[in-house]
């Protein structure tokens, strides 16, 4: 979120879905065996690459290879970029639109919500912290996946396919675990986007609710309306042609533009002085903060699939280049409405900013509408992808004449979980907070920094004084500490909600 993290997560274009290409396992006249027992060589094998990925945009989402299939030169100076065979790539400016789509959407209206829990002071100096945090750890992987890539002579990666090459390639004490990594990174990724399904559902809910509560006399609790914005999506859910799913994209992304337009202006009305709000806040409470920012501002699975279908891949990292310049507006943008969100409302911020409108107003209550509108079309298609890793993982299993009721019993049962967990589970605030610190803290932190430290392994090492060894450590830290304090005080704030204390 990004709640959307597009919320504006929102897929791109449809593409054309194809497989990690298989590596042959065989050696240039200039490249020595570099392997486990016996010399054998630690390359990808064909059938680990099982999970086709897709484009799209959003905070965490499967990364995609658009490339048509075809031989590739093994040649001693290989660059990969030169055997890319993308159908339609983009260019510089296309790929920073994309990012900026990828990365601001729904999210940016939890902003606020981030705030009071840091402090007005203490939150723009940590938001502006986390940002570039985590934007220097997608340098790290996608830095990470050059060298794979031309170390193996692959022309492009997914996210999962770094994580599994670079524990080929790491200490042999990793290569065991080469599937296992694989494996964790693609069900994070499938646990973090149903998450966001599940906040959608409780977003929509919540939104809708208030404004049919002005015009109603007997009131439905949140838990109905949660089942009641279930109900369609249980049919809509059974659409399994991403094209279809377009249209609902546009009017998704129209609808948002507009409602946080008018949100921003009722924002920056009246405003008190910085002076009213605490600078900072408690300690305890920061877990919240930290979980909320990164699940905000993580873009950690759609950038692979950017810089795969770049014209020109290597201006995606650097200095300048397209990542800093995309991620930098970014984090000015959610600093910019969480700063003065908190400033406008104070300890009155709630997890949406859009709920904080008032609720007589006809402007507002179309705001809360149209943006209830956006994020309900963005869950088919944000559903879409978690779904397609789960049932590639599936379908070989289960016998041609079954797979198609199969497919949508997996669809029918994944949208009634989704409005089982929202029901169970409706509170915005820490369930936002508690997919940031499960899932982004570990896939944009702790594999990175572990990606690197296997791929500097031997070649070119970890520096001097082994600094890439202590900095790589310290990410991991952050990032086990941001787990399990995010978690620890999301549990509380659940428990707390159950047990009538919240």
């Amino acid at each position: 979120m990004s709640f959307h993290k597009s919320d504006s997560r929102t897929p791109l274009a449809p593409t054309e879905y194809t497989k990690i290409p298989t590596v042959a396992a065989g050696y240039g006249e200039n490249e020595k065996p570099k392997g486990g027992k016996g010399g054998q060589p630690k390359f990808i094998r064909s059938d680990m690459a099982d999970v086709p990925v897709q484009q799209a945009a959003g905070s965490t989402l499967p990364l995609v290879i658009t490339r048509k299939k075809g031989d590739d030169s093994e040649d001693g100076n290989y660059n990969p970029f030169e055997h890319r065979k993308v159908e339609h790539p983009t260019s510089d400016l296309e790929t920073f639109v994309h990012l900026l789509k990828g990365s601001l959407g729904s999210g940016i209206l939890a902003m606020p919500m981030a705030f009071s829990h840091a402090g007005l002071w203490f939150g723009l100096v940590a938001t502006f912290a986390v940002g570039t945090l985590c934007t220097y750890c997608v340098h790290i992987l996608v830095k990470c996946a050059h060298i794979l890539c031309r170390r193996r002579k692959i022309p492009m990666m997914g996210f999962a396919d770094v994580a599994e090459q670079a524990f080929l390639d790491g200490p042999p004490s990793l290569n065991r675990w080469s599937r296992f990594i694989r494996f964790m990174v693609n069900t994070f990724l499938v646990i973090d986007l149903l998450g966001c399904c599940c906040i959608y559902l409780v977003f929509v809910a919540t939104n809708v609710e208030q404004v049919v509560r002005v015009y109603m006399e007997t009131e439905l609790s949140i838990r109905v309306w949660i089942m009641i914005v279930t109900a369609p999506l249980l049919l809509m859910c059974l659409v399994r042609n991403l094209k279809f799913l377009t249209p609902f994209s546009m009017i998704a992304n129209i609808l948002m533009f507009v409602g946080i337009v008018i949100t921003f202006i009722y924002m920056f009305t009246d405003l008190p002085a910085p002076v009213e709000r605490p600078g900072i806040v408690a300690v305890p409470e920061w877990p919240l903060f930290f979980g909320t920012v990164i699940f905000a501002l993580e873009g950690i699975g759609v950038v692979m699939s950017l810089e795969n279908d770049m014209k020109n891949p290597t201006h995606f990292i650097g200095c300048p280049s397209v990542l800093n310049l995309g991620m930098g507006l970014v984090i000015a943008l959610y600093t910019l409405v969480g700063f003065f969100g908190f400033l406008k409302y104070g300890p009155e911020t709630q997890a949406s900013i859009t709920l904080n409108l008032p609720l007589e107003d006809k402007l507002a209550q179309s705001v809360k509408l149209m943006i209830a509108i956006a994020i309900f079309f963005t869950f088919t298609l944000q559903f879409y992808v978690p779904v397609t890793i789960l049932w590639k993982g599936l379908e070989h299993k289960i016998r041609p004449e079954k797979q198609n009721i199969s497919e949508y019993g997996l669809r029918i049962f994944l949208v009634l979980l989704c409005g089982g967990i929202a029901v169970a589970l409706p509170n915005l605030g820490p369930f936002i907070s508690l997919i940031g610190a499960v899932c982004l803290s570990t896939l944009g932190m702790i594999v990175p920094a572990t990606i690197e430290l296997a791929v500097y392994h031997e070649d070119p090492g970890y520096g001097r004084f082994k600094w890439r060894l202590w900095k790589n450590t310290g990410l991991i830290l952050f990032g086990v500490v941001g787990f399990v304090a995010g978690t620890y005080v999301s549990i509380i704030e659940f428990h707390a909600e159950f047990s009538g204390g919240h």
